[in-house]
């Protein structure tokens, strides 16, 4: 990356996507695939869609970590009910682990206190995601899901130029703006040569527990037509579960019975 640089990729001809910038990992780890959970506006359920994939990973034995990558809203120890501040050694820092065995890090576990706001500038941000690559000791993992922050900033600049990112998820929601906030991520992704696996639609219905309809609450889905305008696979459209969001916010994720998104593990553990 030239030392100049402003993140601005649209007007850049430096080509730092044909170039190898990526980061080495902790020397104690050894990860073997890592999917990014991407969106290209906030309040889709991305860290809802993070944090169920990899519940049903690890539900199919595999070896599973989270890198929080969102650095300003981290929300992933709070679903699975981690609060203890993470440890370290001269070797680096240890992960917190989930009471399924997921391997996670994030901002809150390195705080002193959840509350406190993040008031830092992009580069500062981009340097802890990178180190959370770096000076964590993950071990041995099958997969590493990122919970991105949403957007094409600093932060997914910096995921996808210095980590080894085998694939991107786009998550979204049946409203009217969709198409050109997923076109965003997606051409982000395919600017920075990193394989779009699929899209994932959130909130796509929500089914009245006494008669059995199912209600567009956002309003009925585009999704296909832009799917099929991106050339992308619609990998599942999961509806409004309050009792899922419930279990969430308690920190009781990975003690749900359903989990939508097990088929899709199952399209990823290849």
């Amino acid at each position: 990356m030239p030392e100049n640089c402003t993140h601005d990729c649209s007007t850049c001809g430096a080509s730092c996507s044909a170039r190898d910038l990526r980061v080495p990992g902790n020397a104690q780890s050894s990860i073997k695939r890592v999917i990014a959970v991407v969106s290209g506006k906030g309040g889709v359920g991305k860290s809802t869609v993070t944090a169920s994939l990899a519940v049903a990973m690890a539900r199919r034995g595999k070896k599973v970590a989270i890198l929080d990558a969102d650095i300003t809203g981290p929300s992933i120890p709070t679903a699975f009910g981690v609060h203890e501040r993470a440890t370290g050694t001269d070797d680096g820092i240890n992960p917190s682990v989930t009471a399924g065995g997921i391997k996670i890090m994030s901002l809150n576990l390195l705080s002193a206190n959840e509350t406190d706001p993040v008031v830092w500038r992009g580069p500062v941000i981009a340097g802890v995601v990178t180190q959370f690559w770096t000076d964590v000791i993950w071990g041995d993992i099958d997969f590493m899901f990122v919970d991105m922050p949403p957007g094409t900033g600093d932060v997914p600049l910096t995921v996808f130029q210095s980590l080894p990112v085998d694939g991107v998820i786009v998550v979204t929601s049946p409203q009217d703006l969709v198409s050109m906030i997923v076109a965003k991520a997606v051409n982000m992704a395919k600017l920075m040569e990193i394989p779009v696996l699929g899209l994932i639609e959130n909130y796509s219905w929500y089914e009245c527990p006494d008669c059995g309809k199912r209600h567009a609450i956002f309003g009925e889905s585009r999704l296909e037509k832009v799917a099929a305008s991106l050339e992308l696979p619609i990998l599942a459209r999961l509806p409004i579960d309050p009792t899922l969001a419930a279990q969430f916010d308690a920190g009781f994720v990975e003690r749900s019975q359903k989990n939508y998104l097990e088929e899709v593990a199952a399209q990823l553990d290849f």
